[in-house]
């Protein structure tokens, strides 16, 4: 088990402004965790004692809307944390996040996190960067979903599953996600998905092999992103 030092995820988000010496006492206390594909990593309404750090895999934040659908709000990958807004507002979660694949992360204890953000002021201050970028995400999806017609909202999500997960050798999007899913992150009937997603291979926007999704014509998918 790599020590948090070693860590390159360290890199990508907030752990980076940490000292030697705290991120010694992170390696010390945290617990490293295999969740498998389907599992979940946190429960909307639960209590959390920690903080995770995903260290490599891919997962979906979700929210059960009054009639108990799925609606997918957000994707995370390798690098990214998770639990923090929890931690420091003192409140239950307020989504769940089950994987998409395997994935290992490391847990951090609440103590420790709450004693280094009273100690490192760069640390809190790139806690709070974190929280105001995922407001904003927030806000922005808020205004995506209540304004923009469904075709709009799908050329919108496969162009950022495409910015967050990038291409696989095959030059399609590194993750695999089912109709379902897809249609849970826009908002719509499943079947409505599907049918979008085939119109979108006949214009020739895109190609579909299998549950794989390869982006040919990327400015037309920005103009339907942007109603054009």
């Amino acid at each position: 088990m790599s020590t948090c030092a070693q860590c390159i995820t360290k890199r990508f988000n907030a752990l980076k402004a940490l000292t030697n010496c705290e991120l010694e006492r992170f390696s010390e206390h945290k617990t490293s965790l295999l969740i498998k594909k389907g599992e979940k990593l946190m429960t909307e309404g639960n209590a959390i004692n920690g903080l995770y750090c995903i260290k490599d895999g891919k997962c979906k934040l979700t929210k059960l809307n009054t009639n108990g659908k799925e609606q997918i709000i957000k994707f995370i990958k390798g690098g990214d944390i998770l639990g923090h807004r929890s931690i420091l507002s003192e409140e239950p979660v307020g989504l769940n996040v089950i994987a998409l694949e395997d994935m290992h992360v490391c847990f951090i204890p609440k103590g420790d996190i709450l004693d280094t953000i009273k100690e490192n002021a760069q640390f809190s201050l790139n806690l709070m960067k974190n929280i105001s970028h995922q407001l904003n995400e927030a806000n922005s999806s808020i205004s995506q979903m209540a304004q923009k017609p469904v075709k709009d909202r799908l050329a919108e999500t496969l162009l950022n599953l495409e910015e967050t997960f990038g291409v696989d050798k095959d030059n399609c999007i590194d993750v695999v996600l089912t109709r379902e899913e897809i249609a849970n992150t826009i908002g719509t009937a499943t079947e409505s998905a599907i049918r979008l997603l085939s119109n979108l291979k006949k214009d020739g926007v895109i190609d579909l092999i299998g549950k794989k999704i390869k982006i040919l014509n990327k400015n037309m998918l920005k103009n339907l992103s942007e109603g054009y």
